[in-house]
C-alpha cells in the first residue's frame, strides 16, 4: 500500500525472509520494509535514483523513523524539505524492520537471534532494486543509522563495499570496553535478583510497564545474544560477565572486541578503503560515552590512511534525528 506525503511517497512493503526462518526466537520471517520514494519519482517516470537504506536503533522497529511527533520529524518530511530546499538531491530511503524480541539484532547473523545481515544485504537490498528505480550499484548505494543502526551502518558498510558505496552512523555502538560497561553492574543485578536469564525475561515479558533499568539489563542480554550466541548455552548465548560474582569473563570479552567496529577496522581496512565516503559522527554528552568510541574510531581510521568526516555536536544521545541532514548531505554527494 502506498501513502503520499506532501509530495514524496512512502511505500510500505513486506518481505518474506528466507534467511530468518526458523530464527531461535521464534520472531517472524515475514517483514516490513519502508520505502520512502521522492516527488520525481512519480514525475520523471523514467528516472532511476540512488538509495540510502537507513537502520534503525535498539527497540526501533522499521517505521519508527517514519512516525510524527510534536517533538521530531517525521523522515519523508525532512526528504521532502532537504528535497525542496536543494540541500539534497532526489533520493530513495528504504527502511527494513529488523527488530527481535530481545529488542534488536544490531544487523548481525547470530545463532540465538537470526540471520539479520543476511537479510539486508542478501534479501532487503536486491528486493528495493527489483521493486523501484534504484541505480542498482555500490557506487549509488548508501547504508546509514543511528545508535545500533549507526553499529550496522559501519560494520555492513566496512564488511560489504561491493554492496555499500558510502556509510553514515550517528552515535554507533563502538569501543565496547567503555559503552556497554555502563550496563554490565545493572544486568547483573536485575539477573541476580530475578534468579537468572530466562527468570528475567519470563517475567520482563509479563510487565505490563517497562522501567529503565529494565532496557539497561535487556540491551546487555541482547548484545550477547548478537556478539557471543553458544548454541550449547540453555539459553542460547553467554554473558560478558559471570552471572554469581559479576566477575568480567576474559574469554567473551574477547569475542565481543572482535565485532567492535574500532577493532575491526584494521581487518577490513583494505574494504573501507574502496567505500566513496564516511561519515561519523556523536554528541559530546552521549549518556553512553559512545563520543569516546567515535574519536577512537576516527583516530583508528586516520593511522590507516582511511578518509573519513568525524564531527561532534552539543548533545546526547536521544533526540538527535536532525543530524540525519548533515549526514544525508554527505551521503547524497557521494552516491549521486
Amino acid at each position: 500500500m502506498a501513502k503520499t506525503t506532501r509530495t514524496g511517497t512512502l511505500v510500505h512493503e513486506r518481505l518474506e525472509s528466507r534467511a530468518l526462518v526458523g530464527n531461535a526466537l521464534g520472531d517472524p520471517s515475514e517483514r516490513d520494509v519502508f520505502v520512502y520514494l521522492p516527488p520525481q519519482y512519480a514525475s520523471n517516470p523514467k528516472q532511476r535514483f540512488p538509495v540510502i537504506h537507513v537502520i534503525v536503533g535498539f527497540t526501533g522497529m522499521g517505521a519508527s523513523p517514519f512516525q510524527r511527533s510534536f517533538f521530531g520529524e517525521a523522515l519523508q518530511d525532512r526528504m521532502d524539505r532537504l528535497i525542496r530546499a536543494r540541500k539534497i538531491p532526489p533520493l530513495i530511503l528504504a527502511t527494513p524492520d529488523c527488530m527481535t524480541s530481545l529488542g534488536g539484532s544490531q544487523y548481525v547473523n547470530s545463532s540465538a537471534t537470526g540471520a539479520y545481515e543476511t537479510f539486508v544485504v542478501k534479501e532487503v537490498v536486491p528486493f528495493v532494486d527489483a521493486g523501484f528505480r534504484t541505480q542498482a550499484t555500490a557506487r549509488h548505494r548508501a547504508i546509514c543509522g543511528k545508535s545500533s543502526g549507526g553499529y550496522g551502518a559501519l560494520m555492513l558498510g566496512m564488511k560489504y563495499p561491493k554492496v555499500f558505496g558510502a556509510l553514515a552512523s550517528h552515535s554507533g555502538d563502538a569501543y565496547f570496553d567503555y559503552c556497554y560497561r555502563f550496563d554490565f553492574v545493572k544486568c547483573w543485578n536485575a539477573l541476580r535478583a530475578a534468579g537468572g536469564v530466562e527468570k528475567w525475561l519470563r517475567a520482563f515479558r509479563k510487565k505490563t510497564k517497562v522501567g529503565g533499568d529494565d532496557i539497561h539489563a535487556l540491551n546487555i542480554i541482547a548484545m550477547a545474544a548478537c556478539y557471543s550466541p553458544d548454541a550449547a548455552s540453555p539459553y542460547g548465548f553467554e554473558l560478558p560477565f559471570d552471572l554469581d560474582t559479576g566477575e568480567e569473563r576474559a574469554e567473551i570479552m574477547r569475542r565481543w572486541r572482535r565485532v567492535d567496529p574500532v577493532h575491526a577496522v584494521k581487518r577490513y581496512a583494505s574494504n573501507l578503503k574502496q567505500l566513496r565516503g564516511i561519515f561519523i559522527d556523536c554528541g559530546l554528552r552521549d549518556e553512553w560515552a559512545l563520543q569516546v568510541g567515535a574519536r577512537v574510531l576516527s583516530s583508528r581510521l586516520k593511522a590507516l590512511g582511511i578518509r573519513h568526516v568525524h564531527q561532534e555536536f552539543d548533545d546526547g544521545h536521544m533526540g538527535i534525528s536532525y543530524r540525519y541532514d548533515v549526514s544525508f548531505a554527505h551521503l547524497a554527494k557521494w552516491i549521486s
